[in-house]
């Protein structure tokens, strides 16, 4: 998916939202919980006080004794955590311990006793001998029959809350994690099959880029529709105006072909200095508009959407072509093959002209072999469509690195024995920009020049 698409933002921003969303249901179950386990556990402790409270009973000399035993065993298991005791409230008091204590008297922070809430209930975290960790209760009170207050001190195993706290808290992000993946999952389902149209929408519209079909048909979403129909009309306007620039070229070369053949059939007086100055200027006329034609025509057919052209046959037509005009200076002409279904993104005549004139140079140039290759480019191009390379090698002199730039600009011909106008590498090179692509020279395997042509195309 990649970074910059609405699919991955939509992503990004849901997951984002569901992250910090369970987070926050995360650690307000997780302190819900632990606040409502240590009422519990608060409460526990008391109703042992209670049962405490209940079964005390008092000697003739003012000690405490327990009438019976208390519910839990875990107050007579030794160290268990679980302990209670009972003492007067004065210095050097005997206290009565349970049997947990192992006769060890648990000493309370005397800062922890200080606040209590309305019941006189002191709560509060303690440690007994062996450094254990304790939630302890105490409470002060005067029993029945009793001179002097009591202080009742009841406390539980705090490992054993915090045990649970941490076995709720594994449980609840375990949930929480495999609900939020299955809020991505979902997420990404709807993302994904949402944004289907789009999808559809740009297979269709590749479609008309590669020539299968001329309209953008289908049925889309009520808020796609619209976009496919200005699109639609989009393309039959293109189709209208390339239509109208075909016409109006047409129109302009038919007008200016009578006047043109009028002037020169008034200036066929070979010995009238005017009238051989006035041909020699309507053959440039002449040239100069059968040129711009060309031109014209090379534009309206580039700016063509849905032209596609299969790329072996055009090279294969051409290659026997030049072969049976080269037959005389043994020029052999070959085709290595071409990648399957590579296509040209344009018209078969801008195809046939940029290639047919880098053949032609070639065939010109060269001594015995001309060799033509079309192949996919390995990268595509900056806006992430395919190009395709195609590379005219032959075995002749040659340029120089400073002779090749020159030999792409108009009308420059570096060997004035060769027959041509020095216009083809120039309309090659101007039909290849029309089609955002480009022509170039080098060095060829077989020792002479290699001209390359980069154009789009269809797979």
């Amino acid at each position: 998916m990649p970074t910059n698409s609405l699919a991955f933002r939509l992503m990004l921003s849901s997951a984002a939202v569901a992250v910090v969303l369970l987070l926050a249901t995360g650690l307000l179950l997780n302190s819900l919980f632990q606040a409502a386990l240590q009422r519990s556990f608060d409460a526990r402790l008391r109703s042992v006080m209670d049962s405490l409270q209940a079964n005390l009973e008092l000697k003739p000399d003012g000690m405490p004794a327990v009438i019976g035993q208390l519910g839990d065993t875990r107050f007579s298991n030794p160290a268990s955590g679980w302990y209670w005791q009972v003492r007067r409230v004065e210095p050097g008091a005997a206290p009565l311990l349970s049997d947990s204590l192992l006769k060890t008297e648990l000493q309370p922070p005397e800062e922890a006793l200080a606040t209590r809430d309305a019941d006189g209930f002191a709560v509060f975290l303690m440690s007994d001998y062996e450094g254990k960790e304790l939630r302890a209760v105490e409470q002060r009170l005067k029993p029945f029959g009793a001179v002097d207050d009591y202080s009742f001190l009841v406390t539980g195993n705090y490992a054993e809350l915090q045990d649970e706290v941490e076995s709720f808290r594994r449980a609840l992000y375990i949930s929480l994690g495999l609900l939020g993946a299955g809020l991505i999952a979902a997420t990404l389902f709807q993302i994904l099959f949402g944004l289907r149209p789009m999808k559809e929408m740009q297979r269709k519209l590749n479609d008309i880029r590669s020539g299968k079909v001329e309209m953008l048909d289908g049925n889309f979403p009520s808020e796609m529709q619209p976009v496919a129909d200005e699109l639609n009309l989009l393309i039959q306007s293109n189709f209208e105006i390339i239509d109208r620039a075909r016409m109006q070229v047409g129109n302009l070369a038919h007008a200016l072909k009578t006047p043109i053949s009028v002037l020169t059939n008034e200036a066929r007086d070979p010995k009238d200095p005017l009238a051989q100055k006035v041909r020699e200027q309507i053959y440039v006329m002449r040239d100069q508009v059968n040129l711009y034609l060309d031109r014209a025509r090379r534009a309206a057919r580039a700016q063509t959407i849905g032209a596609a052209t299969d790329v072996d046959p055009v090279l294969q037509s051409l290659a026997r072509t030049l072969q049976r005009i080269n037959r005389d200076r043994g020029i052999e002409v070959t085709v290595e093959p071409v990648p399957e279904r590579l296509k040209f993104r344009g018209e078969r005549q801008d195809l046939e002209e940029m290639v047919g004139n880098l053949m032609d140079n070639a065939c010109k140039w060269a001594k015995s072999k001309v060799a033509v290759r079309a192949k996919l480019q390995t990268q595509a191009g900056d806006d992430g469509r395919p190009w395709m390379l195609i590379e005219v090698d032959d075995d002749g002199p040659g340029l120089k690195p400073e002779q090749r730039a020159t030999a792409m600009m108009r009308g420059q011909r570096l060997d004035e024995t060769k027959p041509g106008s020095g216009l083809g590498l120039n309309i090659v090179s101007e039909t290849a920009a029309m089609h955002g692509g480009k022509a170039e020279l080098g060095n060829a395997d077989l020792g002479g020049l290699r001209a390359i042509l980069r154009l789009p195309a269809l797979l």
